[in-house]
């Protein structure tokens, strides 16, 4: 133990060495048992498809789902998936893969970006905190396009802080680099990519006026290099589909932020809590700073840290603004949070500041009280949300690390707090999310049904969706699927071109059930019942997963 927090909190290591570390340390978080568990609906199996069309198609311009234009994302994630796909097969773990390197590389980033600016041991603490937070840990082993794009975004502000650093060598190759990783943000998804890291480096200039960055900022060279990235491929899905513009510009960036139209709406504070789970315990220390700058003096590197305080502020606050909200949109501030968080703990252990016993105490208090309500949760609840294993494992780390660092706190030291801290985080991570998501799968994913159709499949047989548009079931089959009665987010693509026989009303399907052809069709058990007393031909039951069933007619 001893040897573990004189490593944690050593000042001077070698870079490669503590990027070995945290590699293999890391490396196994983000990757264990990756591809066990179905793909969640519905992002992860949208993910997963419209690269698997892309491969089938050979069309890397135009994204397809469910072979109809889909024009929601930029298509950098759908690039890296195609190339997953083609190297390690159909299956969950290539359509994880960048995902889960996204997070990986997060770490390392949020690392050396706090090794360059303040020190080994800060940006070792801050690489501590963002891999043991359990939300950042268990949306990276998904695959959305919110990890990408907080890789990309963290490199473009992180590479651009160390740019600006007085006395800085590398000063051009950082300010390169920053481009690079903003055209890569674009392409990842979209405007925000310039949006918000325009507003957080306008802001952190204005605050100190440093007007002269603007000078120093290689416009001659790195505009060309953003525009040379990321240019060809608007111009060319353009030029293919004219109708690309205004869906993607004005649609999906606007409109998505101004009113409700896609249907995420949640209350201003609804980033508050997200914020609160998906990085605890470390969530909890952020008033650690606020009262460490009332207690002492202003600390070295603090136009850095007024960076990084932008960095977290302006995308939280941009997200809160919008009408449009989801959990992974704020995962580009975690890095920034992270490393204010680390540098705070290094007050602590530097005994630079008094820091108040009760903000201390507040995580691991928090973590007995939470790991209790797991098991009285489970024991009182009517229809508990989690299984005896589950909360078991969870319960029993909260509790047991909760207690353990209460008495680091009491009778060791803050060096020690910190570890078990760390420790009862990351067995949390490699618990966590396996247990979490098996149990989601159970109820959003269907491989099981999908290859029942795969098994029986013959030249000429339809496959359909009742209701609803279920995501992962042309992955998993890779054959296209008629949805009966639902158009959802497929609306736009169904109206280009003829689609209408793959977007069929409830008549149009009871008269081609009744027709000679098989078709098998997946669907719910309200509707099963009301099929079965309109429809001519059988309903066979070829399989069950939670409330959807698995027909055929022949």
């Amino acid at each position: 133990m001893l040897k573990l927090v004189g490593f944690l909190i050593r000042k001077e290591e070698s870079l490669r060495k503590d990027l070995s570390v945290l590699t293999l340390l890391f490396g196994t978080v983000f990757f264990q048992f990756l591809g066990r568990i179905p793909l969640l609906e519905p992002d992860e199996a949208r993910y997963a498809e419209i690269p698997r069309e892309m491969l089938e198609r050979s069309d890397f311009i135009t994204p397809f789902l469910n072979y109809v234009k889909y024009f929601e994302k930029p298509p950098l994630l759908y690039w890296l998936n195609a190339a997953s796909l083609s190297i390690f097969g159909r299956n969950e773990f290539a359509a994880r893969f960048f995902t889960a390197l996204s997070g990986l590389l997060c770490v390392l980033l949020t690392y050396f970006i706090g090794r360059k600016i303040f020190g080994r041991r800060d940006g070792f603490l801050a690489a501590l905190v963002l891999g043991t937070s359990v939300g950042f840990v268990a949306q990276a082993r998904m695959n959305i396009i919110d990890m990408l794009l907080t890789l990309c975004m963290s490199a473009t502000l992180g590479f651009f802080l160390l740019a600006i650093q007085e006395g800085e060598k590398r000063r051009g190759l950082y300010f390169h680099l920053f481009y690079l990783f903003s055209a890569l943000t674009v392409l990842a998804k979209g405007l925000i990519g310039l949006v918000l890291p325009g507003a957080i480096i306008f802001l952190h200039i204005a605050i100190t006026r440093q007007w002269r960055i603007i000078r120093e900022m290689r416009l001659a060279t790195g505009t060309p290099l953003f525009f040379l990235l990321t240019v060809p491929w608007f111009v060319l899905v353009s030029a293919r589909n004219p109708e690309f513009p205004r869906f993607f510009f004005i649609h999906e960036h606007f409109q998505r932020f101004l009113t409700k139209i896609h249907g995420h709406y949640q209350p201003p504070w609804y980033f508050i809590p997200v914020l609160f789970g998906c990085m605890f315990p470390w969530s909890l220390f952020l008033p650690l700073p606020f009262l460490q700058r009332l207690r002492g003096k202003v600390s070295p590197g603090n136009a850095a840290t007024l960076f990084l305080s932008l960095w977290a502020v302006v995308i939280f606050s941009f997200f809160s603004l919008s009408g449009s909200k989801l959990m992974p949109y704020i995962l580009p501030m975690f890095p920034a949070v992270s490393l204010i968080v680390a540098r705070s703990f290094s007050h602590v252990l530097e005994e630079e500041r008094e820091t108040p016993a009760a903000v201390l105490y507040l995580a691991p208090v928090l973590a007995v009280i939470m790991g209790l309500a797991a098991f009285l949760h489970f024991r009182f609840a009517h229809k508990p949300q989690l299984d005896l294993l589950t909360v078991s494992i969870v319960g029993s780390l909260l509790i047991v690390g909760g207690i353990t660092a209460l008495l680091c706190l009491r009778k060791k030291g803050p060096a020690e707090f910190f570890a078990v801290l760390c420790g009862m985080s990351f067995l949390l991570t490699i618990a966590g999310p396996p247990l979490i998501f098996g149990k989601l799968a159970e109820r959003k994913a269907a491989p099981e049904l999908a290859e029942l159709i795969n098994e029986a499949y013959r030249d000429g047989d339809k496959v359909a969706c009742y209701g609803w548009y279920q995501q992962g079931l042309p992955f998993y089959t890779g054959k296209r699927v008629i949805i009966v009665g639902y158009k959802g987010e497929l609306e736009f693509g169904s109206n280009q071109g003829d689609n209408s026989a793959w977007f069929i009303d409830h008549a149009e399907f009871r008269r081609l059930w009744d027709s000679p052809g098989r078709m098998f069709t997946l669907i719910k058990a309200p509707d099963l019942a009301r099929l079965r007393g309109e429809a001519g031909a059988p309903v066979r039951i070829l399989g069950q997963k939670g409330d959807k069933y698995l027909i055929c007619n022949r």
